[in-house]
C-alpha cells in the first residue's frame, strides 16, 4: 500500500513540478504540400542549428500537412524537409525570436515510380523510447514467411508458451494491432496472431508501463503491434506469399492496398492462411501412497492434428470533411473453420509397471470462430499548435461454435474391451463488447502537453453447453457438465498526462481512474442449482517517465518508469463450466477469480542508443495463472488467484555493426520469479532463476543478398506450480532483392528440432507428474513479397479505437 502511495504522489509532484517550474518558450509551425498545394502527410521535417547545421529535433507533418515544433529557444535555425519520392528541400537560415509561422514548403516529386526508387538505409532490430521499446521485424530475416506469433517470439523479452500464451518480462500481456485491441486471448488469439502475415507488421511497440492513455489491463504492459501503411495518393499496395514445409505443408498469404483521391482515402488488408499443423503430447502422471511411494502410473499420449483455413478482412474508410476535421469507418472480420482430431492412448501400470488397462479414445473437435466489428471515428484538428480532438465508437461480436466427440474404449492387458462409451457435446458462445470514448491533446505554451480523456465499455457474454452421453446404446443428458453461464460487465474510465521535455531532461506523468461493475449468473440445470455473483470496484493507476541525459552528446541517457496494472479475468474463465479434453482431463472456469494488480519499475541506461542495461521489479498481488488439481485420478485445469507473484529482472541488449558487411543483435536476461500462496495441498512457494539469450548475425552481401543466422536459449523456469524445462533453437535464411519492389526470402528454422516444450508440474496431491509437447517447429518457408503503386504520399490513418483491454479477455 506504501508503495502505491508513494508512485501516487510522485507522479501528481511531478506534473505538478513541471508545471510550476516550466519557462516560456517558442514554438515554431509550417506546413509542406505537393507541387498542387494538397498537404502532404508523414513528411519527415528536421529542425537545423543556422550556424553549423547540426541536428536539434526532427517532427512529422499531420494529414493536414502541419509540422510544429516548441520548447526553442531564440536562435538561428534551418529547417529541411524530405519524404521517399519527393526532391529535398532546405531552407536558408532564419532568425527566431518569437512565436513564428513559417510560409508554406512545396516538395517537387521525383518522376521515379516506387519500383525504380531504391532505399538502402536499414532500421535496427530495437530502438529504445521513453515509454515503449521498437521491434522492427524486418531486420529478422528468419520472420519471413513466418506470422506476427513468430515475431513476437522473437522480440526481447517475450516468451510464447505452449499453450499460445504471451508474457513480457515473465507477466501476461494486451495484445493491440494498430493501437486497436485484437479482442481475444488463449486459443483464438494464438489462431488470429498466426493468420496475420509477418510480412505485414512494420514495428512492435513493447510496452511495460504503458502511458495513461491506454487501458489499465495487462499485469505486463501492451505489446502493440503496428500493421505497414501506405501513405501515397492513388492505388498502391503489396502482396505477400509464402509457403511453409515440416512434416506438414501450409501456407500464409495476404494482400494490403491503399487508394487516396482528393478527400476520401480507403485502406484495406485481406488474408488467407491454410493451416496444418501437430502436437505431440505425452502427459505421464504417477500416483503415490501417503509415504511417497508410487502405486500406480498412467502414461497418456495424444496426437493433435489441427487443419483448418483462416480468412481475414480490414477495411477502412476516411473522409476528409476539411484541412481539419476527417470522419472514419472501419469494418473488420474474421471466418476460422477447423478441425481437430486427437487419437488419445492411455496406458495404466502398476509400481512394477506390470500392464493393467488402456483406454483408447478417438476425439474429434469441429470448430467455427467468426468475428466482426466496426469502428466509427471522428479526428478534429483545432489550430497548428497541437490541439486535437478524437472520438471513437465501436460494436464487436464474437461467436464460437464447438462440436466435441469424445469416443472411448478400455481394454484389459490381453485385448478385451470391458468398457465403451460416448460422449458428445455442443458449446455455442456469443461476445457482445460496445465501446465509447474521446481524447484531448492540448498543447501549453510552455512546452507542457496536456492530454485527457474518457472511456466506458459494456461487455455481454452468453456461454452454453450441452453435453450427452451415450452408454450400452442409450444416450442421457449430462448433467454434470451440461450449463449455461451468463456474463455482464461494466467498465468506466477517464484519464490525463502531462509531459514535458527540457534541455536534458524529460518526464511523463500520467494518472488513470478505472470502474468496474460486473456479474455473472450461472443457470445451471436440472441437478445443478442457480448461482450468481456480483462485484463493483474503482481503482487509480499511476504512470511516471523520467528520462535524463548524462551529457550533451547523447551518448549516456538513464530512463526510469514506473507504472500499476491491473489484469482482470478472461471472460470464459469466470465460466464454471466443466469441459474435458480427453476423459482423464478436464478444464474448468473459477467465477470467483479476483483481478490481479502489478506494480512495476525499471531503471534503464542506454549507451549510443544502442547497448541498453535494464533492471526491472515488479509484485503481483492475486496473480491469475493455471492451476493443476488431481482429484480421484482426473486432471483437472483451472484458474488461480496466485498471492504474491515478484519478478526481478536484469536484461541486456546491444545492436551494432563492426564491419559494413555485418550487423550484430544480442539480447540476454536473467530473471528471478518468487510464487507464494494458499493452495489446495497447503502453501506454496516457489522460486527460481532462469537466463535467457538470443543473438543474430546478418551478412550484407555484393548484389542485394543477405545471409542471417540466429537463435536462442532459455533455460529451465520456476513459475508458479510449474517448472518449465530448457529449451532452444537455431534459425537460418537467406535474402535476395529481385528489384526494389520485390523481394525472395528462404529460411530454414529449429535446424536441430530443439525447440521442445517440456515440464514437470508440482504441489499435486500424492502425484508426481511431467510433459512433453512436439510440434512443427523444424520447417522451411519460401516467400515472396511485391509492392506495387507510386511514391506519392498523403494520407491519414486512424489507428484507434474504444475498446482497447476487452480485446483480450476473449477466450474460446
Amino acid at each position: 500500500m506504501k508503495l502505491k502511495i508513494a508512485a501516487l504522489i510522485a507522479a501528481w509532484i511531478t506534473i505538478a513540478s513541471t508545471l510550476a517550474f516550466a519557462q516560456d518558450t517558442l514554438k515554431l509551425s509550417g506546413k509542406v504540400t505537393d507541387a498542387n498545394g494538397h498537404s502532404l502527410d508523414g513528411v519527415t521535417v528536421y529542425l537545423l542549428n543556422g550556424k553549423d547545421s547540426t541536428l536539434i529535433k526532427t517532427t512529422f507533418t499531420d494529414t493536414t500537412g502541419i509540422y510544429i515544433f516548441i520548447n526553442l529557444k531564440k536562435a538561428n535555425y534551418r529547417l529541411s524537409a524530405s519524404m521517399v519520392g519527393y526532391q529535398n528541400y532546405r531552407s536558408a537560415s532564419f532568425e527566431l525570436s518569437a512565436n513564428r509561422v513559417l510560409e508554406s514548403v512545396s516538395l517537387r516529386i521525383n518522376s521515379n515510380t516506387l519500383q525504380q526508387v531504391s532505399i538502402n538505409a536499414t532500421r535496427p532490430f530495437v530502438q529504445q523510447k521513453i515509454d515503449r521499446t521498437l521491434v522492427n521485424p524486418e531486420a529478422m530475416i528468419s520472420n519471413a514467411g513466418g506470422t506476427a506469433l513468430d515475431v513476437l517470439e522473437k522480440a526481447p523479452g517475450v516468451i510464447v508458451d505452449q499453450n499460445g500464451a504471451i508474457s513480457l518480462k515473465s507477466k501476461g500481456v494486451t495484445i493491440f494491432i494498430d493501437d486497436k485491441p485484437t479482442y481475444l486471448s488463449g486459443a483464438d488469439l494464438e489462431n488470429y496472431l498466426r493468420s496475420l502475415s509477418a510480412a505485414a507488421i512494420d514495428q512492435l511497440e513493447l510496452m511495460p508501463n504503458p502511458p495513461a492513455k491506454y487501458d489499465a489491463a495487462g499485469s505486463g504492459g501492451v505489446i502493440n503491434i503496428k500493421t505497414k501503411k501506405n501513405k501515397v495518393r492513388g492505388f498502391n499496395g503489396g502482396i505477400n506469399l509464402a509457403y511453409t514445409q515440416g512434416k506438414y505443408a501450409r501456407t500464409n498469404n495476404s494482400l494490403n492496398f491503399n487508394y487516396r483521391n482528393n478527400k476520401l482515402n480507403v485502406t484495406g488488408n485481406l488474408g488467407y492462411n491454410h493451416a496444418n499443423t501437430f502436437n505431440d503430447l505425452d502427459i505421464n502422471r504417477h500416483f503415490e501412497d501417503g509415504n511417497g511411494v508410487v502405486t500406480t502410473n498412467f502414461l497418456q499420449n495424444s496426437f493433435l492434428r489441427n487443419t483448418g483455413n483462416n480468412y481475414t478482412v480490414r477495411l477502412g474508410v476516411d473522409y476528409y470533411l476539411s484541412d481539419k476535421s476527417t470522419l472514419g469507418i472501419n469494418v473488420n472480420g474474421i471466418y476460422n473453420p477447423h478441425r481437430t482430431t486427437s487419437p488419445v492412448t492411455s496406458n495404466f501400470s502398476d509400481a512394477q509397471n506390470r500392464p493393467d488397462s488402456t483406454i483408447i479414445a478417438q476425439n474429434t473437435e469441429r470448430d467455427v470462430f467468426k468475428n466482426g466489428g466496426i469502428n466509427l471515428n471522428y479526428r478534429h484538428k483545432y489550430d497548428q499548435t497541437g490541439r486535437e480532438f478524437t472520438a471513437d465508437i465501436d460494436y464487436l461480436n464474437y461467436y464460437t461454435k464447438t462440436d466435441q466427440l469424445f469416443a472411448n474404449s478400455t481394454y484389459l492387458p490381453g485385448g478385451t474391451a470391458t468398457n465403451i462409451d460416448q460422449l458428445t457435446g455442443m458449446l455455442p458462445a456469443h461476445i457482445n463488447i460496445y465501446t465509447a470514448k474521446a481524447d484531448y491533446d492540448h498543447p501549453l505554451s510552455n512546452g507542457i502537453k496536456l492530454s485527457a480523456g474518457l472511456k466506458t465499455a459494456y461487455t455481454h457474454t452468453d456461454n452454453v453447453a450441452d453435453y450427452f452421453l451415450t452408454k450400452n446404446e442409450i444416450t442421457q443428458p449430462d448433467y454434470d457438465k451440461t450449463n449455461h453461464f451468463i456474463y455482464r460487465e461494466n467498465i468506466n474510465a477517464a484519464y490525463l498526462n502531462a509531459t514535458k521535455d527540457y534541455k536534458r531532461l524529460s518526464f511523463q506523468a500520467g494518472l488513470r481512474l478505472e470502474n468496474t461493475i460486473s456479474d455473472g449468473h450461472q443457470l445451471g440445470n436440472v441437478q445443478k442449482p442457480d448461482s450468481t455473483f456480483k462485484r463493483n470496484y474503482t481503482n487509480l493507476f499511476p504512470t511516471l517517465y523520467i528520462q535524463y541525459k548524462l551529457d550533451t552528446g547523447n551518448i549516456n541517457q538513464l530512463r526510469l518508469n514506473y507504472g500499476r496494472r491491473i489484469n482482470r479475468p478472461y471472460y470464459q474463465d469466470l465460466n464454471p463450466f466443466l469441459s474435458p479434453l480427453d476423459r482423464f482431463t478436464y478444464y474448468t472456469g473459477n467465477p470467483f477469480l479476483k483481478p490481479s494488480f502489478t506494480d512495476n519499475i525499471e531503471l534503464i541506461h542506454s549507451y549510443k542508443e544502442k547497448f541498453n542495461t535494464t533492471l526491472s521489479y515488479s509484485k503481483t498481488r492475486d496473480d491469475v495463472n493455471e492451476t493443476i488439481e488431481i482429484v480421484d485420478g482426473i486432471y483437472y485445469s483451472r484458474p488461480g488467484n496466485i498471492g504474491k507473484y515478484t519478478v526481478i529482472t536484469l536484461s541486456f541488449d546491444a545492436t551494432f555493426d563492426p564491419a559494413k558487411w555485418l550487423n550484430i543483435f544480442f539480447y540476454s536476461r536473467v530473471s528471478n520469479i518468487h510464487s507464494v500462496s494458499d493452495f489446495y495441498t497447503g502453501l506454496l512457494d516457489t522460486r527460481g532463476t532462469y537466463f535467457f539469450a538470443r543473438t543474430a548475425l546478418t551478412f550484407k552481401l555484393k548484389k542485394d543478398w543477405q545471409l542471417q543466422a540466429e537463435g536462442g536459449y532459455q533455460s529451465k523456469i520456476t513459475s508458479g506450480q510449474f517448472v518449465i524445462g530448457s529449451r532452444g533453437r537455431v534459425n537460418t535464411g537467406v535474402s535476395k532483392k529481385l528489384s526494389a519492389a520485390t523481394t525472395v526470402k528462404f529460411t530454414v528454422n529449429d535446424i536441430f528440432y530443439t525447440f521442445k516444450n517440456t515440464g514437470v508440474i508440482n504441489n499435486l496431491n500424492r502425484t508426481s507428474a511431467n510433459w512433453q509437447n512436439l510440434s512443427d517447429t523444424r520447417n522451411f518457408v519460401l516467400s515472396l513479397s511485391y509492392r506495387f503503386g507510386k511514391a506519392i504520399s498523403g494520407q491519414r490513418q486512424h489507428d484507434a479505437n474504444g475498446a482497447e483491454s476487452e480485446q483480450s479477455r476473449v477466450k474460446n
